[in-house]
């Protein structure tokens, strides 16, 4: 029973209920946004306050609410981080780990592990980050070539694709590639040239690693039907920065080939050294080039050779254009004269690294 003089106050209407909860929610979800945001103080004592997307080959990239464009900051310009988002994060040793990183004092790195453990490193150690937004697609990488020419005289028309697929685990890297080369022209005899492969990288600590690889070439050229060479090995980082990465290593393969001549097949056993070098720090430049060598240990003075270069220049879009060069020598080919090949391509691709 009300009081005397007491008069209940009128009641709040509804539309005023809804708008009170709405505004609660969209203050929290700004709060807990911002709470998330990761931030960055730039050696000019400039700072950015936003999403940090990956770091990769020395460069930042990081998405702010005030710009539609991501940007992009060299990671030597970069004095602290401060992070709560899940990373994939690389160090120089070759460790991999899954956690958050933020700095402390000087050039130091403190790195959280998803399992609690805590870990020290400088700036300069760390040589890559990834954002985790899910088990699968936040460790992957991709990119794709694609290039076509065509040409009036003798009808002649020519398309290639070169196209890589990785995965980063935590202490292993799986890779998948393939690349193909079709040319036409009138009166001749189409060439074609496919390369197919899958690789897997196993890390071990203080920069050293297992290697084990699967290819597969066919090759109109040098008379192919299909060469399939499996490889495994060990190497050792030499240099693994922000500014290049340059790897050695050896090992054994076992080598089959089948022809498309009259020539029978073959297998060999072979001893393997190779060499992978990037470079990566020239503004919008980067250059990756491999070389296998292999030497038979069933064949009488064979040996062969695999090299290869890209050079890539980066447009916005992810897209970039590209230079690259396949080589191949066999000096006991299926046809005499036959000794080597190769493939320049130049080309427009685009890249998945998010």
């Amino acid at each position: 029973m009300a009081a005397p003089g007491d008069r209940p106050g009128p009641s709040t209407p509804l539309s005023h209920k809804i708008f009170f909860i709405v505004v609660l929610l969209w203050c929290s979800c700004v709060t807990n946004a911002y709470s998330q945001t990761d931030s960055l103080v730039l050696k000019n004592n400039d700072i950015m306050v936003g999403e940090i997307k990956s770091m990769t080959n020395g460069v930042l990239t990081i998405e702010t609410p005030y710009s539609k464009k991501d940007f992009t900051v060299e990671w030597s310009g970069i004095r602290s981080v401060y992070s709560k988002t899940n990373f994939l994060i690389s160090l120089q040793d070759g460790k991999n780990i899954n956690g958050s990183i933020r700095s402390g004092e000087g050039n130091k790195v403190y790195i959280n592990s998803f399992t609690g453990e805590k870990m020290e490193a400088t700036m300069d150690d760390v040589v890559y980050l990834k954002g985790i937004k899910s088990k699968f697609w936040g460790r992957t990488y991709a990119a794709v070539d694609l290039g076509l020419n065509i040409t009036k005289a003798n009808n002649q028309r020519e398309f290639s694709v070169r196209s890589s697929f990785g995965y980063a685990g935590n202490k292993w890297q799986g890779d998948v590639y393939y690349n193909d080369l079709r040319s036409k022209r009138d009166s001749v005899e189409e060439t074609k040239r496919t390369e197919f492969g899958l690789s897997v990288k196993y890390f071990l600590p203080k920069g050293w690693f297992l290697a084990g690889s699967l290819d597969f070439l066919s090759n109109t050229e040098q008379a192919l039907d299909l060469r399939t060479t499996g490889k495994i090995g060990a190497g050792y980082s030499i240099f693994r920065t922000n500014k290049m990465y340059w790897s050695l290593g050896a090992g054994f393969s076992l080598n089959n080939e089948s022809f498309t001549t009259d020539k029978e097949s073959r297998s060999s056993y072979e001893a393997v050294a190779f060499s992978a070098l990037n470079l990566f720090d020239i503004g919008d430049f980067s250059l990756s080039n491999t070389i296998f060598a292999y030497r038979s240990l069933t064949e009488a003075d064979r040996w062969r050779v695999d090299f290869s270069l890209d050079t890539k220049y980066d447009l916005p879009l992810d897209l970039y254009i590209k230079l690259g060069l396949t080589f191949n020598y066999d000096n006991q080919p299926a046809i005499a004269g036959n000794d080597f090949d190769y493939v320049l391509i130049f080309s427009i691709g685009w890249e998945f690294n998010k």
